[in-house]
């Protein structure tokens, strides 16, 4: 455990001692990839979190950012673990200007908090922002990885919805980019910087949103298909189409195997089709899209509207997290690639973890290229660890063979410390590091964390 017992008095007299965790049992519940922190700080203001930041870059303490918790174990392995730097006090809403179709929010405001508040405000507003465990992960968590759901094919992903940030910087400096109008960057964008930056650069305090009013209407259309192809036939003319679906997913069986009761289909694979609008465009776009899906193969369809819409789509996203009550030891992948290689994608991962004998469900982005992966290996976990390392190398010389990459997203320590974790890196990874020497010289944010060890 680190030696940051000198500064105690210091973090004390800026958060108070309410505000810190000291006690080493304490602590090690919150653990960074097996590192117990030195001390945990919660700063309830910018200008708190100022000092706090400048106190350990003084002092050359790392420091790691949490929120919400839902994505610690994300990242490459942590070298030091000093200051763990909570964001949870900070949940205000700095600006809330409905009138504008914006809003800022401090960074320790949860995903579904900022969605209820929005959604009693007049006729109904909303953030299009829905990623993954929405009802603990905090924005400033959200925007640091860079984490989007199914509803970016519609509304675009956060480099699309955020208008600006406030970030302090690892020597304590105060930094505001951007503002409440798109166009609002004459030279180097700033905001668009930190946006996915796993907290490397700095630690993102607020940030600034569009929003957009509640759709009049919004349903989902389920179709049920018995092969890869027929499935990837259908997916292929609505991507090239004139409908504007807000979501267009791709799943496997068991990736709703705790939520069988919410798709009332039954078939090896299933599409997902969001639909918002006017009550008439959706209507005819379940109409329109059941017709082509049936053309197509599809061996049932039905669509749902109200709660079961709404309780389907939180679910959906947060699969992995149902998985895991059933499969403590689950691996979660993230890969990209380009749109069109879909099916390949799909079908190289079922095979891939069908050779190496373990199960997976899967979950595709469909019109944005993203595929989830949850493996996991029964009970024999000490004969399978090279068959996981192996499969999760495979998968990701399929991604890349595929114009894209693949991110480890949750793994045990001992498989992490067997594989790259943000899979391949390009020439680009001189960039990153220019710029992790420019803002963060010292190299205490997040030590380990990022891309390339960063």
């Amino acid at each position: 455990m680190p030696n940051t017992d000198n500064l105690v008095p210091v973090f004390r007299e800026i958060v108070g001692g309410a505000n810190m965790v000291t006690d080493p049992d304490k602590l090690r519940a919150s653990t960074v990839d097996g590192i117990v922190p030195g001390v945990m700080v919660s700063p309830g203001t910018i200008e708190e979190t100022s000092k706090v930041m400048a106190a350990a870059h003084e002092r050359g303490l790392s420091v790691i950012p949490t929120g919400g918790g839902t994505k610690m174990s994300l990242g490459g392995i942590a070298r030091k673990a000093d200051l763990l730097l909570s964001t949870r006090r900070m949940k205000s809403y700095a600006d809330y200007d409905i009138a504008n179709l914006s809003i800022e929010v401090e960074c320790g405001a949860t995903v579904s908090d900022v969605q209820a508040g929005l959604k009693a405000e007049g006729e109904g507003y909303f953030l299009p922002l829905d990623p993954p465990h929405s009802k603990g992960a905090t924005i400033g968590g959200v925007v640091a990885t860079n984490d989007n759901g199914p509803r970016r094919l519609l509304y675009g992903g956060l480099r699309d919805i955020i208008l600006g940030n406030t970030a302090v910087l690892p020597n304590g400096d105060i930094i505001k980019s951007g503002g409440k109008c798109m166009k609002n960057v004459a030279s180097y964008d700033l905001t668009k910087l930190l946006i996915g930056s796993m907290g490397s650069l700095g630690l993102i305090c607020r940030t600034t949103f569009r929003i957009y009013l509640k759709p009049e209407s919004e349903a989902t259309l389920f179709l049920s298909f018995n092969d890869l192809q027929s499935a990837d036939r259908f997916l292929r003319k609505v991507i090239q189409s004139f409908y504007y679906p807000a979501a267009i997913e791709l799943m496997t069986a068991k990736t709703m195997e705790g939520h069988r009761n919410m798709i009332p289909l039954d078939a090896d694979y299933i599409v997902a089709v969001g639909l918002e609008g006017i009550v008439e465009a959706v209507e005819r776009q379940i109409k329109d899209l059941t017709e082509i899906g049936r053309r197509d193969g599809a061996i049932g369809t039905v669509s749902v509207q109200g709660e079961g819409h709404l309780g389907f789509w939180i679910a959906y996203r947060d699969f992995t997290e149902e998985l895991a009550k059933t499969h403590p030891d689950l691996i979660c992948l993230k890969s990209n690639f380009i749109i069109s290689r879909c099916m390949e994608m799909i079908a190289a991962s079922e095979g891939a973890v069908r050779e190496a004998g373990l199960a997976c469900a899967l979950a595709c982005h469909a019109g944005n290229g993203i595929l989830y992966t949850a493996i996991w290996a029964g009970q024999d976990w000490t004969a399978k660890t090279a068959a996981v390392v192996e499969t999760i190398e495979k998968l990701t010389a399929e991604a890349v063979k595929n114009e894209g990459n693949l991110v480890v997203e949750v793994a045990p320590l001992f498989i992490k410390e067997k594989v790259s974790v943000w899979g391949r890196t390009g020439q680009d990874i001189s960039l990153v590091r220019g710029l992790k020497e420019k803002f963060d010289p010292a190299g205490i944010m997040n030590p380990g964390r990022y891309v390339g060890g960063i």
